[in-house]
Parts: structure tokens; C-alpha cells; sequence
């Protein structure tokens, strides 16, 4: 099953709005086939894997890091894949919260005499597929907040230069895991200062991750890296309903789609809106760069399930820009708190990630 989930995190940000399975099976004592979701989110693992063991799968033990899917979509169930290929035995990490499975699958599996076995490595299996849960049960993606700051907490000195305050291995760090969410999001301030690309770049991934850019007016430049790759990498653009409709008309004409939301009584967009529409788009997993005032309404909002975290080696003092706006928690008692999940050294930068706990 470790196996399995390893396989199964292949697929994180390239199979959206499926999950990232895994699959492993057995036969003999010996691993005859291996399998993940495929880009796109078809083939599935489970089919994957049985293609490669071939013959070799009948009376064999399959490992499976989520209940295998009992409907018909855009390919038979996996289910009765298993059961035609001579399974007799299926171990599922757990059980699929979808309505179209929640527990199908698995009764399926009984039904044409496989033993079935749910359980192993669960939670482990629940935070690799977190963002998929998320989405089925709560309408909204896992949200990966990263913040690159000096030891004190800077993104930039009191004259705004910030390239580069962490080092190349950290920022091709950054790229990996922009090539492990669905989608890069930025709020319009961080749009109209660095004008950023925001694309997967040096690690050759076959599907590069959706744009998202929450911008309540759109005032966003018109010319520019991500303005001219509008029509080669999706870009998404969350704005107020009542934005110029030039403006909407502009961009879309680029290639990039628009979607009005709500504004909050302060004039920004509503972060549940926002989190709502990132859902619509089948978004599971979505790594949020900033900026500072966004992502403390994020935070206040609930909403940051994970922040990784780069610290540098150097200080700017209390005139450079902190990374963060201000937040509304004013006690101890009420500020987001996480779980110390890794921490590494990064070249000459550390690296440390934080979870929520679920």
C-alpha cells in the first residue's frame, strides 16, 4: 500500500477533478502490475495496473489507495475491471466519498466474491487525496498557501526590490510543487507588480497547472507575460461583477476566461465565492503565491489548509514590506494554528511545511 500511495502522488495537479489513485498488485508472492491516474484523469489506476500484469492478475491481491469507482463515466467501472480480470482479492486504503460510489464499489467487489479489506494506511490515503474530498464534500479545492520571506518576515525591502530573496534551489522547489496543484493562484495586486507567469518551468511536466488571478476591478496589466500567454496556458480571472465589461471583453479576446463574483461589503471579492468558483472549475489542489493582503483573507477566511514556508538568511528590519496583511484574530486564542509536517534545508534556505489538521 506504501507503494500504491507513492504511485498515486504521481498524478497530484495533472488529473483534476479525479483523484490521484494508485494502484499495486500481486500475484505469488511478487508485484506483477503497477498503476496511477493518468494526465487527464483517465485511464485510472486500477486499469493501469491490470493492463501491465496481464494474465498475471487472476487470484492476485490488489492494493488500492481508494475504493475503486462503481459508475459508468467516461470508462467502465473499475470495479467490475477488477472482478473480469480474475481479482480475488481487494485492499482499499478507504472508501470513496463520491455519491456516485461512497461504498458501491467495495459492494460490488463482495458481491462477485473478491475478499475486501478497507482500511490500511486510511489517513495517510486522506491527506493525498485531501483536496479531492474537499471538493466533493465541501465544494472547494485544498488550498497550499507559500510564503519566501527573510528571517524577519520580509518579502521585500522598503523600496520594493525582492529578486531574488531565497536561492535557485529554492524556487525550483517552488516550480515542483506548482506541478503537484491544479491550478496557481494570485491575488491582483501581486498581477500588477510582478506581471508573473506563473507556469511550470525546467521540469518538463506534460500539463501545466491553471492560472487563477482574483482582481475585483480586473485593473490588471494588458500587455505582458501572462497577458500574452493567455491563449497558450489557461488563465482564469475571478473579478467583480460590475467590472468594466471592456475590461472582461479585452481578456477573454486574449484567451483567458472571466467569472464575475460578489464583492464584500470592504470592495474585494468574497473569499467563499472565490473558493466556490475554484471548486466549479474541478479544481482539487490549488497553490496560492500571494499577495500578502490576499493571503491574510485566506487565513482569516479558514481557508489555507497547508503553508510552505522559505525562509532566507537575511533581514530587511521593520521598514521592509511584511509578507503578510493584517489579520483580524485579535487573541492568541483565535489565530491559525498548524502542524509542523517537514522541514529541510533548501541550498542555503529552509524550508518548512505546515498543515491543518484535519
Amino acid at each position: 500500500m506504501a507503494l500504491a500511495l507513492s504511485l498515486g502522488r504521481r498524478g497530484q495537479g495533472q488529473v483534476a477533478p479525479n483523484p490521484a489513485v494508485g494502484c499495486v498488485i500481486t500475484s505469488g508472492g511478487r508485484i506483477v502490475g503497477r498503476g496511477w491516474t493518468q494526465p487527464g484523469g483517465r485511464p485510472h489506476a486500477e486499469v493501469m495496473a491490470l493492463a501491465q500484469a496481464g494474465a498475471a492478475a487472476r487470484g492476485g491481491t490488489a492494493y488500492v489507495t481508494l475504493e475503486p469507482c462503481a459508475h459508468h463515466g467516461q470508462t467502465p467501472p473499475c470495479a467490475n475491471a477488477l472482478t473480469k480480470a480474475g481479482i480475488a482479492h481487494v485492499v482499499s486504503a478507504m472508501e470513496d466519498p463520491d455519491p456516485r460510489v461512497a461504498g458501491r464499489g467495495h459492494d460490488m467487489l463482495r458481491e462477485a466474491g473478491v475478499a475486501v479489506e478497507v482500511g490500511l494506511m486510511a489517513a495517510q490515503a486522506a491527506r493525498d487525496n485531501a483536496g479531492f474530498f474537499l471538493r466533493v464534500q465541501s465544494g472547494r479545492p485544498w488550498i497550499t498557501l507559500k510564503l519566501a520571506a527573510t528571517l524577519d518576515g520580509r518579502i521585500a525591502t522598503a523600496s520594493g526590490e525582492s529578486q531574488w530573496i531565497t536561492g535557485p534551489a529554492a524556487r525550483r522547489v517552488v516550480h515542483a510543487q506548482r506541478a503537484r496543484h491544479d491550478a496557481v493562484l494570485v491575488g491582483g495586486g501581486t498581477a500588477r507588480a510582478d506581471d508573473p507567469l506563473l507556469t511550470v518551468r525546467g521540469l518538463g511536466v506534460r500539463r501545466q497547472p491553471m492560472r487563477v488571478v482574483v482582481s475585483a476591478g480586473l485593473d490588471l496589466p494588458a500587455e505582458g507575460a501572462m497577458a500574452a500567454s493567455a491563449a497558450q496556458v489557461p488563465l482564469l480571472l475571478l473579478h467583480g461583477c460590475d467590472a468594466d465589461p471592456g475590461r472582461v471583453a479585452a481578456w477573454e479576446g486574449k484567451g483567458a476566461k472571466c467569472v464575475g463574483l460578489a464583492r464584500q461589503d470592504a470592495g474585494g471579492l468574497d473569499v467563499g465565492a472565490v473558493m466556490k468558483a475554484l471548486g466549479d472549475e474541478g479544481l482539487t489542489r490549488v497553490f496560492c503565491e500571494g499577495g500578502g493582503q490576499f493571503a491574510a483573507a485566506l487565513l482569516d477566511a479558514g481557508y489555507v489548509d497547508e503553508v510552505i514556508g522559505f525562509s532566507a538568511g537575511m533581514v530587511f528590519g521593520s521598514e521592509g514590506r511584511a509578507m503578510l496583511g493584517a489579520l483580524t484574530a485579535g487573541a492568541l486564542a483565535d489565530a491559525p494554528r498548524y502542524d509542523l509536517a517537514e522541514v529541510r534545508r533548501i541550498g542555503p534556505d529552509l524550508m518548512h511545511r505546515w498543515i491543518r489538521p484535519l
